[in-house]
């Protein structure tokens, strides 16, 4: 069969079967990507199927699913709104490095894989997924709670972190050194510095720049600069998702509303691409082996998670219940976590399995956990407080009262997901 026409055929299944598995996961309320994981695990090396023809372009699609996850999160934030959650969620952020990232860390020195390794596991198990967080909230109608606000902040530190963590990374993996790691953080540092600057000061002069009333133009226009700044980013090891991270913070008003929804059925397509082929990437083979590891990573994050978004919102006032929902529903963990993952493999092949595992488990868990770690706490409480009796202590104390939650700004309201 010719070249071309194996690559249609393949690429067009892999498309249509996206198109099946994406409405099965829907119907039984399930996220969709470990599902997608799961196909590239069915379709790569090793798997029951493997693809040859669309290898290539498949890995290109992926390259531009990350680019369009990032561009589309960066959308979500306007400059301002990341400088004031960096303000008051700070001291959060630092908790969540300090809880999430340890336990990725100290299973990477353990398992043996040395400081990089131990740098990129760290970052597996430290970043939450916004895709999914995003979708569960949405579909527990949570978008107005009064701790919904702070969830988001801890996403957009997390977020902006990954303008630090992912050059970090990168020159780590390109083995240039201290100096040469010392250089590009920096030069991390100094764009993101200048996006925000840019942003906050000239924030309507760009976005007046790029509008354009004919949606074919702006496409083109938002998509070419993404793709160029992501290519730059590149060049200069400060990646290239964090690039087009940048320019979706850049572009804000109507603009970032109109490349939103002209994106986001290109995001969807290519984000679906990106995850089949980190399956594609990994053997089947070696997952079984570190299910074991994987899976006691994932019960000690799911904990420090909870604890996470238990400190958060009791920060910022909210009641017990509050706390123990903000908790339960930053457990996911997804698209960051295999960014990192598909950057280390090439170094450190044995991260691709673990991760795959990893997010795999917690993708299913983290809706789950969200949906019920409140009321499970609540019942533990008034389990305890039968077993105590009348005068037992504070086992079976009632929940903080909280005040009715306000409708949630139109920003939250539309922020995006990955479905």
């Amino acid at each position: 069969m010719h070249d071309t026409t194996a690559l249609l055929v393949e690429f067009g299944s892999v498309i249509l079967g996206l198109g099946i598995i994406g409405r099965f996961a829907g119907r039984i309320g399930l996220s969709s990507i470990p599902l997608y994981l799961l196909a590239g695990l069915a379709f790569g090396d090793g798997g029951l199927l493997p693809l040859g023809a669309s290898e290539e372009f498949t890995a290109v699609g992926a390259e531009i699913g990350v680019i369009l996850l990032l561009l589309l999160l960066g959308l979500e934030y306007s400059a301002s709104e990341l400088v004031t959650s960096l303000k008051t969620q700070y001291p959060s952020g630092a908790v969540d490095f300090v809880l999430n990232a340890t336990p990725g860390a100290v299973a990477a020195l353990l398992l043996g894989w040395g400081p990089v390794g131990a740098v990129a596991l760290a970052g597996v198990t430290w970043i939450s997924s916004s895709g999914v967080i995003a979708k569960v909230l949405a579909d527990l109608g949570r978008l107005g709670n009064r701790e919904t606000p702070v969830i988001l902040g801890v996403l957009v530190i997390e977020d902006l972190s990954m303008a630090v963590y992912l050059p970090l990374l990168t020159a780590m993996l390109a083995g240039v050194g201290l100096a040469g790691g010392s250089i590009a953080l920096l030069i991390a540092l100094g764009t993101v510095g200048f996006v925000l600057y840019l942003a906050l000061r000239h924030g309507r002069l760009i976005s007046r720049a790029v509008s354009s009333d004919n949606p074919e133009l702006l496409l083109l226009v938002v998509l070419g600069l993404t793709v160029l700044v992501a290519g730059v980013a590149q060049q200069l090891q400060v990646s290239a998702a964090v690039g087009a991270f940048l320019v979706g913070i850049a572009l804000s008003g109507e603009v970032a509303e109109g490349a939103r929804k002209l994106l986001t059925p290109l995001r969807d397509l290519f984000a679906a691409i990106f995850f089949v082929f980190f399956g594609l990437s990994t053997n089947p083979a070696e997952i079984p082996p570190v299910l074991l590891p994987a899976a006691l990573l994932a019960i000690v994050t799911v904990f420090t998670k909870i604890a996470t978004g238990w400190y958060a919102a009791r920060r910022a006032g909210i009641g017990s219940r509050g706390r123990w929902r903000a908790g339960g529903t930053l457990v996911a963990r997804g698209e960051f976590s295999i960014v990192i993952a598909g950057l280390a493999v090439a170094t450190e092949p044995r991260i691709g399995p673990i991760a795959t595992a990893y997010v795999l488990i917690l993708v299913i868990v983290g809706p789950l956990t969200a949906r019920w770690t409140q009321p499970a706490v609540e019942l533990i409480q008034k389990w305890r407080g039968k077993e105590n009796g009348p005068s037992g202590g504070t086992g079976g104390a009632l929940p903080a009262m909280e005040v009715p939650a306000p409708k949630a700004p139109a920003a939250q309201e539309e922020l995006g997901s990955v479905n």
